[in-house]
């Protein structure tokens, strides 16, 4: 696939001349304290506007039957603390009287040639239209989302050459045209779709009303009713029906202050620090993208999220010159 140009990344507000050179993170010895902490602030502005760059352009099946679904409303996606506390056991019942402004949970690990970007989406409700169900197919709080592999070029923010998708608890692998990427250890499970969006190609991703799995789309699409989100940097949109084509979805750093990251030891969200998620209500549950697992593939119990180099090394083949050290992987303390 071709990339936009750098010009049009500035004309755009996505390019930040400061970050000339993303390897910013080596200079960090070698500062003034002073200097040293204005370089972690470009690190952090130049790990946004990457996922921003690659952000997915992403369609949400809405399913407005049911006494569960809140006409719709149980399957806009939102920020995990929507209610406006950490607290995984309200959720399910303050999503009927509190706004789902859309959100989109990121983070960065860099490697010497990849970046690798996890994206998430949260949904107050895993739910069901079937009343002899709700005790088995339901529960409170979902989280599932993707990996983009982005293979770093000399251009500003890489090439795009694969995601992998988190379905429940299955993984599936998606390239887009052109890629060089071929199968290894998994099957290669479809080709991934692109949509210009914001002066950059988009890969379009997809999730089913009610379980919220998500793959690339067309291979989930919306049936009938269903939202078309937009990544932006600082807009969280919310719906005006279950049924509405442009709502922006705001990106928020894992990382971030007091964020996701910070609360898995929050004993009201999670389980443990492993990542599990809390419940009131349901059976079976939902996981912090460290958490995430196929069981059935090689890669282990997080590392699509937490080691994605050892994860696209076993998924694919023709990786070319392929780096598994890190250079920042704060799920690693790097």
């Amino acid at each position: 696939m071709t990339l936009i140009s750098k010009a049009a990344l500035l004309a755009t507000g996505l390019g930040l001349s400061v970050l000339a050179s993303c390897n910013v993170t080596s200079q960090k010895e070698a500062v003034a304290p002073k200097a040293q902490a204005r370089t972690a602030d470009a690190t952090t502005a130049f790990k946004a506007s990457l996922a921003l760059r690659w952000a997915p352009v992403h369609y949400q099946d809405t399913d407005v039957t049911g006494d569960h679904g809140l006409s719709g409303k149980a399957d806009y996606i939102s920020a995990i603390n929507f209610d406006g506390d950490w607290s995984g056991t309200n959720n399910w019942n303050n999503l009927a009287t509190r706004p789902a402004s859309a959100h989109g949970y990121y983070s960065v690990v860099e490697t010497g040639t990849h970046w690798f970007i996890t994206y998430a989406f949260f949904h107050a409700r895993d739910w069901t239209d079937n009343p002899l169900l709700y005790n088995t197919d339901e529960h409170e709080n979902d989280l599932e989302g993707l990996l983009a592999v982005v293979k770093k070029d000399g251009s500003t923010y890489g090439n795009l050459q694969a995601i992998v998708t988190v379905a429940h608890s299955d993984f599936y692998s998606f390239v887009p045209a052109g890629s060089p990427l071929q199968a290894n250890q998994e099957d290669i499970d479809g080709t991934l779709t692109l949509e210009q969006f914001n002066g950059g190609l988009h890969p379009i991703t997809a999730q089913e009303a009610k379980g919220h799995g998500l793959k690339a789309y067309p291979y989930y699409k919306l049936n009938g009713d269903g939202i078309k989100y937009f990544p932006s940097a600082t807009v969280a949109g919310t719906p005006v029906s279950a049924d509405d084509r442009n709502v922006s979805y705001k990106l928020v750093d894992i990382f971030e202050p007091s964020g996701l990251w910070e609360q898995r030891f929050n004993t009201a969200l999670f389980t443990s620090p492993d990542g599990g998620f809390v419940k009131s209500r349901g059976n079976g549950g939902a996981n912090a993208p460290w958490a995430w697992d196929d069981g059935n593939d090689v890669p282990g119990r997080g590392e699509l999220a937490t080691d994605p180099a050892k994860l696209v090394n076993s998924y694919f083949k023709n990786l070319g010159t392929f780096d598994l050290n890190y250079l920042d992987n704060k799920y690693k303390g790097i």
